[in-house]
């Protein structure tokens, strides 16, 4: 355990378990800081992630530096996050600080030059980013938000957007998730239980495409318990 203090020197095994328990403690540490922080990088949420990752990269790169005294100061910062996170949810002021009302950038096909400056996006950006919304003329943009997370909102105007089925009085099907309930002839043993069957379900499911669930490549089930075997391409194979 000598690979926890600084030495002049440590062996191959003394990195390789430094590595080790650091990617483990990481991985401990990021879900103790929850989602939010991993899928958006709001303002605390980069600060952190920062600071966390100079804390604990030095005892990868230098034998003299301690690995306890990273793990310790890791365990404040992600303290201060959770207190920094509820504080957030507590008082509208610190709120507003750590995470801000979003930008309007684009407003009735107009462009606000003043809040790009403020968010530091440049015209091209702006473009690019209504391009990947199916957006080609800004004058058909009824609001575009610079959103605190980084991302940019884009609504169309009115008799620009998709048409919708309710819009033609249609009533199409109710909408139905598929999940995978078969890989590679494993099978999601916790998505079975879920929907309250059992193994020998399942066969009988995928009886007429397999006869045996371990050649089953890709089998999906909707809400309707209906089990949809996906063939593999010849080419697949």
């Amino acid at each position: 355990m000598d690979f926890f203090k600084g030495q002049e020197s440590l062996t191959i095994m003394d990195w390789i378990l430094r590595s080790v328990v650091s990617f483990v403690f990481l991985l401990v540490a990021a879900k103790l800081m929850g989602q939010r922080s991993i899928s958006q990088l709001r303002f605390v949420d980069f600060l952190i992630a920062m600071t966390l990752g100079n804390v604990i990269a030095h005892p990868l790169s230098d034998e003299k530096l301690g690995l306890a005294g990273s793990m310790i100061t890791t365990i404040v910062l992600i303290l201060l996050y959770i207190v920094a996170t509820w504080t957030g949810l507590k008082w509208p002021f610190f709120k507003r600080y750590l995470d801000p009302h979003p930008l309007i950038l684009v407003k009735n096909g107009q462009i606000s030059f003043r809040n790009l400056s403020k968010a530091r996006i440049s015209i091209e950006h702006l473009f690019s980013e209504l391009r990947k919304e199916k957006a080609a003329d800004i004058r058909k943009v009824s609001l575009a938000l610079w959103e605190p997370g980084g991302t940019i909102s884009v609504f169309m105007s009115a008799p620009n957007q998709s048409v919708t089925p309710a819009d033609l009085n249609l009533n199409p099907p109710p909408f139905q998730l598929h999940r995978p309930i078969v890989i590679d002839g494993k099978i999601d043993v916790s998505l079975l239980r879920e929907i309250g069957k059992d193994k020998e379900w399942l066969e009988k499911k995928t009886a007429p495409y397999a006869a045996d669930l371990r050649e089953v490549r890709l089998a999906t089930v909707d809400g309707s318990e209906q089990v949809t075997v996906h063939p593999v391409p010849d080419s697949a194979r």
